[in-house]
């Protein structure tokens, strides 16, 4: 295997070396494609492995189509190749090739390439007809090691239709998936918002107001899981030790405290922005909330006004903690203890960093909720406490 992956890697040295060189459709044949034939065992000078200009014409008809390069095994053709100049766009070429793979049941895989890009097909979707996709796409100036360990699959002594169909299965399925996966976590849509919410154990009801008020949360903790796996790797050992907590980069954030110039004893904490920031990303930038420190609490305001508090935070307790306008019924206390936290001093939460507040992301909206609604303030001083 390193002999071959050796061999491939100097090939692809080869291609880009002379490639620009290789104007035509010939010389792009003698330079480029039967160099990398005889790489995999279909030697262009041994006519029982590889013949040119092969006849592909349908069964009774004779239209005289000829493909470029028809390879055997066992005196059975099994692959075809249409070669193109280095120039040239194979696109505009797939149905041509389609033609002669059509025509010739016992062939298995098709390939078009222009000697720097090969592109591999064959029939999975209807039996006998290409498919209009390839299963792989082997660009020999940009080649890695999942490409070279895949053309191991078409070298001579290995070279078996099933296991190719096999290995065109699991491409197709892989890109398939990878691109379903990929588009979920960079935007999640609502299934997979409720399959994760789901899966938490989250005790609402998934209506549409709710799932679209935790998509936020959701993008959040996916861009951390991710951020983890990276950090961890995507499996571990179960006997392997817990890594250590890895500290997030800063890059070039400042955590300094803030000192009030009009009041020295207001220090505003990186925890305390930080408090605000998550508060933000789970509620959205579009909901009129702002942070303001005081010398015993940080707090969130809904537009500012005072008497309009969602939540009060104490980053500088021996346990840091929050208290919030709303009672602690049994529904959000039940929702606090499914988060892992515990309800300190009476009605505080406590908080022991502010990325904890995105485990009771539902208890946040509900801060909101009461602060937007006009009647809850009509007939309560400011500074007395909601009973809803």
């Amino acid at each position: 295997m390193q002999e071959f992956s050796d061999r491939i890697r100097q090939h692809a040295e080869h291609v880009t070396k002379v490639g620009i060189h290789c104007a035509t459709e010939e010389t792009t044949k003698q330079a480029l494609i039967l160099p990398l034939l005889d790489i995999l065992g279909f030697s262009p000078f041994d006519p029982t492995r590889v013949k040119a200009e092969y006849g592909a014409d349908f069964p009774g008809v004779k239209a005289n189509e000829r493909v470029d390069y028809a390879l055997f095994c066992h005196d059975i053709p099994v692959m075809f190749i249409e070669a193109k100049a280095w120039t040239v766009t194979l696109t505009n070429h797939v149905p041509q090739l389609a033609r002669y793979f059509n025509a010739t049941p016992e062939v298995a895989v098709a390939a078009i390439t222009n000697g720097r890009e090969w592109r591999f097909f064959t029939d999975l979707k209807n039996k006998n007809v290409m498919d209009s996709e390839p299963f792989l796409v082997v660009d020999f100036s940009a080649l890695n090691d999942m490409q070279i360990a895949r053309l191991q699959h078409f070298r001579y002594d290995e070279f078996q239709p099933d296991a190719l169909r096999t290995l065109a299965e699991v491409s197709i399925y892989l890109t398939a998936f990878t691109n379903v996966i990929r588009d979920s976590l960079r935007d999640p849509d609502t299934d997979f918002v409720r399959y994760v919410a789901t899966r938490a154990d989250v005790q609402r009801q998934f209506n549409a107001k709710f799932l679209d008020s935790i998509t936020p949360i959701v993008k959040q903790a996916v861009g951390q899981a991710v951020s983890d796996m990276v950090v961890t790797g995507l499996t571990a050992r179960p006997d392997a030790p817990t890594p250590e907590p890895v500290p997030a980069p800063t890059n070039g954030e400042d955590k300094s405290d803030w000192v009030d110039p009009d009041n020295p004893r207001i220090v505003t904490t990186y925890a305390e922005r930080r408090f605000l920031e998550i508060a933000k990303s789970i509620l959205g930038e579009n909901s009129e909330v702002v942070g303001k420190d005081t010398e015993s609490y940080y707090t969130l305001l809904y537009q500012g006004k005072t008497n309009r508090w969602l939540m009060r935070y104490r980053a500088d307790k021996k346990v840091p903690n929050i208290q919030i306008c709303v009672p602690l019924n049994d529904e959000r206390k039940r929702e606090i203890i499914r988060a892992g936290l515990e309800i300190v001093s009476g009605d505080a939460i406590a908080l022991r960093q502010p990325d904890d507040l995105m485990r009771i992301s539902g208890i946040v909206f509900d801060t909101l909720a009461y602060c937007r609604d006009d009647n809850n303030f009509k007939v309560k001083r400011a500074t007395e406490k909601p009973d809803v």
